[in-house]
């Protein structure tokens, strides 16, 4: 994101901040236009005397004021639209929240430019914020490629940045739904472990002790089938580590069900079990994690908001299953 700043003069002292900052720009790039300008304050993309001012009727005052401009960096021409298939669970002009599918990679990367959420957000959205990164319009925050369920995403970079803010001051609740080998003691608890780049393995994670970074998981035990085979918790998240809970829980010795990743706590399925039950674990190829609960208060409208996200077909069956034990 490129900045431009400006200092008032006497000259300028009464003037509409709209007015101000297209005569400012006349002479340094003639293609942003008044209404542009007017796009940007709405879009949170302007700051006077480090003040967000989102009104383009704002008067400059009479005294020298600081202003700087966010501009948004324009699209690469590589982020093309694509028909991508997920469910819209709310919208309205700020926000998104979605039910992300499982197999589906959040933004573009390394090998993977078309078949993305961003992909299928921008086939559906004609506009996204942008200002945080051009790669990944909208995106707030993300999900693993196999992990499903709730997703939020900026319509506007103001959005987009109180949003964010709001996740930084853990103002966002985020509740998953996980499967885990075993049966965690205590049921209930919290998880406290700095998470950090494995050194031997650069696509993996790992819990640390002296570095890396905070990473805390709430979590409470709903079910556990089979004598103790197995269990269904409830986690709520207070930071948004790569790969939190599937790294806690794998440190914990209760690897998630079917993670293809962290998986050296899996269980033998009982000798009893069906073989339909055996045939389908050896096929669940992604983790048993579900983003279930969202809860926020509006980043605009100040309205709180909550939605939850049942368990997807192939998480249900797992649950299936696992009762039959």
């Amino acid at each position: 994101m490129t900045t431009q700043h400006f200092l008032t003069q006497e000259n300028h002292y009464g003037l509409r901040l709209d007015k101000f900052l297209t005569l400012q720009f006349l002479s340094l790039d003639s293609s942003i236009t008044r209404s542009k300008i007017q796009q940007f304050l709405k879009d949170g993309l302007v700051q006077v005397d480090e003040v967000i001012i989102s009104n383009a009727s704002y008067l400059l005052k009479n005294k020298p004021q600081n202003i700087v401009v966010n501009l948004p960096q324009k699209k690469p021409s590589h982020l093309m639209p694509a028909d991508i298939a997920f469910e819209i669970i709310y919208q309205d002009d700020h926000l998104l929240v979605i039910n992300k599918p499982a197999n589906l990679t959040v933004h573009p990367g390394n090998g993977n430019q078309q078949n993305t959420l961003v992909n299928g957000l921008l086939f559906l959205e004609q506009k996204l914020s942008t200002s945080h990164d051009s790669t990944r319009p909208g995106i707030v925050h993300r999900l693993d490629k196999d992990t499903s369920g709730l997703m939020l995403v900026a319509k506007n970079d103001l959005t987009h940045l109180k949003l964010s803010k709001m996740l930084q001051e853990r103002q966002i609740n985020r509740t998953y739904l996980a499967f885990i080998y075993g049966k965690m003691v205590p049921e209930q608890g919290i998880i406290n472990k700095n998470i950090c780049r494995n050194a031997n393995n650069r696509l993996k994670m790992i819990t640390c002790k002296q570095t890396g970074r905070t990473a805390i998981s709430h979590y409470q035990t709903l079910q556990v089938f089979g004598n103790n085979f197995a269990s269904l918790l409830q986690c709520r998240l207070e930071t948004g580590r790569t790969h939190q809970i599937r790294v806690h829980f794998e440190s914990e010795k209760h690897s998630l069900i079917g993670d293809q990743l962290y998986n050296s706590c899996q269980k033998m399925l009982p000798s009893n079990c069906l073989p339909e039950f055996r045939n389908y674990l050896q096929n669940l190829k992604r983790q048993a994690l579900h983003s279930s609960v969202l809860e926020f208060m509006h980043p605009i409208l100040g309205q709180k908001m909550h939605f939850t996200c049942q368990l997807p077909p192939d998480l249900a069956k797992l649950q299936e299953f696992l009762g039959g034990l």
